[in-house]
């Protein structure tokens, strides 16, 4: 979940630097559609994870206007210990009202109620608000259903056309006593817009109050500072991005140690009979939520799908 969050703010403040008229979104008329995707992770624990879920839109009229359900099936294999599956079922809208997007992927699993929402305005000084709820995706998270919700707020700061900050904070609870207070500030240059290329500097810190209370990774506080070099470009209206940083991080219990992270994403623009294509993949050795331990730790994920208009 702290990797999901972590993604969509940066690309959003980088896309927003680099090309703040360019969108892939498209205002067509209403139609139902369709769509697949699937998803695997895996990591040095041991957890890998597959995900593939069926989009049905009654409505779409975009990527930001779009209404329907998403039907999903879930493998979870936690620290080598077992696969364990799990049917989850999705509302899914989306829609802009005046100045303001929002989204929403609510849902359950059988047992609590899943999802996002988050609701961004288009202006300069862009604000977005989020909350985020899911399974913590260790042997026993998956196995005792302990869940965290991550609710917060980022703030675009423009210094001028080429420079931008962002601040973000959130709480995040979890499923017993621990609740997590996270900080984030990133920083990003536009070194050449006609390339969309981008130095940026991202820094985070979460505290949290019962350090250790499950088998997920939660030292007393962890920070990490991570300079990335993103190019995002339009090939023949084909959006391409690619991310690639090393920093530095640490938590309560250990030094500084060093800090990777690549991303890698594609996406295509609506062909004649109206299919379009992505895909992403991403390698970190930040541990997230569904980490078990914090040194040597890895993480591998990527996403494939396609949705088609009728």
């Amino acid at each position: 979940m702290e990797l999901k969050t972590a993604l969509r703010a940066a690309t959003a403040i980088a896309a927003l630097a680099i090309s703040p008229n360019i969108t892939m979104a498209q205002d067509l008329e209403s139609a139902p559609a369709t769509g697949a995707e699937i998803f695997y992770s895996s990591d040095s624990d041991d957890t890998e994870i597959v995900r593939t879920a069926i989009d049905l839109d009654i409505v779409n009229r975009g990527e930001d206007r779009r209404y329907g359900i998403r039907l999903e099936k879930a493998w979870y294999d936690p620290s080598g210990t077992g696969k364990r599956e799990r049917e989850r079922v999705f509302l899914r809208a989306a829609d802009v009202s005046g100045d303001w997007n929002w989204s929403a992927l609510v849902g359950t699993d059988g047992d609590t109620i899943i999802g996002s929402a988050y609701v961004h305005d288009n202006s300069r000084w862009r604000k977005e608000a989020f909350i985020e709820r899911d399974v913590v995706e260790t042997p026993r998270g998956i196995d005792e259903g302990i869940y965290s919700t991550f609710v917060g707020a980022a703030l675009d700061i423009p210094a001028d056309e080429n420079n931008i900050f962002t601040v973000l904070g959130g709480v995040q609870e979890f499923t017993g006593d621990n609740v997590r207070l996270h900080a984030r500030a990133n920083y990003v240059h536009v070194v050449d817009a006609d390339l969309g290329l981008s130095g940026q500097l991202r820094t985070r810190y979460f505290h949290s109050t019962e350090p250790n209370e499950f088998d997920y990774y939660s030292p007393r506080w962890y920070a990490q500072v991570l300079p990335v070099v993103q190019m995002r470009r339009f090939v023949n209206r084909w959006e391409l991005v690619g991310a690639v940083g090393v920093g530095l991080q640490r938590d309560a219990t250990s030094d500084w140690r060093r800090s990777d992270f690549a991303n890698l994403r594609v996406r295509s623009p609506r062909n004649d009979d109206d299919w379009q294509f992505h895909a992403d993949l991403t390698y970190t050795n930040a541990p997230g939520d569904s980490a078990v331990s914090g040194s040597d730790y890895s993480y591998f994920q990527t996403r494939v799908g396609f949705m088609r208009r009728f």
